[in-house]
């Protein structure tokens, strides 16, 4: 019974995937014209596809790290301006 249920919904997504065009635009990668066949085939349709690959991910990652420590900065150095800038007025 679980057994149909797995497979129906398989059968509904993949339906799913080709009236979406999502089979078209794999088949178009032509993989299977290549003449060396990529290590990473997932890495290569992405690739073509236009997602990010791995080092693309890492990349943004490291600058998403590096913009959140310059915001703390940013924010730190904007209190410190206005706690100072309380104190002139309190004078």
């Amino acid at each position: 019974m679980a057994y149909q249920s797995v497979n129906n919904r398989k059968d509904e997504f993949k339906k799913y995937l080709e009236k979406n065009g999502v089979v078209d635009a794999i088949t178009k990668v032509s993989l299977y014209e290549e003449p060396e066949r990529p290590q990473n085939a997932l890495d290569y349709v992405k690739s073509y596809l236009g997602g990010p690959s791995s080092n693309d991910s890492d990349q943004l990652k490291s600058e998403n790290d590096q913009l959140k420590q310059k915001v703390k900065e940013l924010t730190d150095k904007l209190k410190e301006y206005e706690g100072s800038k309380n104190e002139f007025k309190t004078e």
